[in-house]
């Protein structure tokens, strides 16, 4: 998470942009979070990747839509359930990456031994209803490279 928050703080300080880390470790930790944000009148919201925060995901895109926040996720389940637009990995093809290793390893290849691979694939998913909900307009051509428009 380290190297994602210095990337991001890079590309905002580029832009002219505060950023400001409010950590949500846990599903108790989100009332607090948003309570802080609200406060703060932030104008958006990043969510990192979190398997401790995936199954809540509509908790987390709900509370992001009352508070009227454009949210950015990592993972496509947001947006599904209300979020505004993520941009990440394709999980189904990171399953059957891992489901190759894991083949590997059963049929007695050492973890160790094993090459080092990044996901290849990642996807940008936009959801109309919830910009529509913000005020928000997408603009044609972030459309046209958006790989799923939910609608």
């Amino acid at each position: 998470m380290a190297g994602m928050l210095k990337e991001i703080d890079s590309a905002a300080e580029s832009m002219g942009i505060k950023l400001r880390l409010v950590p949500a470790a846990s599903p108790s930790d989100l009332d607090g979070a948003f309570a802080t944000i609200a406060r703060e009148r932030a104008g958006g919201l990043i969510v990192f990747p979190s398997p401790m925060l995936f199954s809540q995901y509509a908790r987390i895109a709900t509370l992001a839509a009352n508070n009227h926040l454009p949210a950015m996720y990592a993972a496509r389940e947001a947006v599904a359930f209300g979020g505004l637009v993520s941009y990440g990995v394709n999980l189904p093809d990171l399953s059957r990456a891992t489901a190759v290793y894991l083949d590997k390893i059963l049929k007695g290849a050492k973890p160790s031994e094993l090459p080092v691979q990044q996901p290849t694939k990642f996807e940008l998913v936009i959801n109309l209803k919830a910009a529509k909900a913000l005020g928000l307009t997408i603009s044609r051509d972030f459309l046209l490279i958006a790989d799923e428009v939910i609608e």
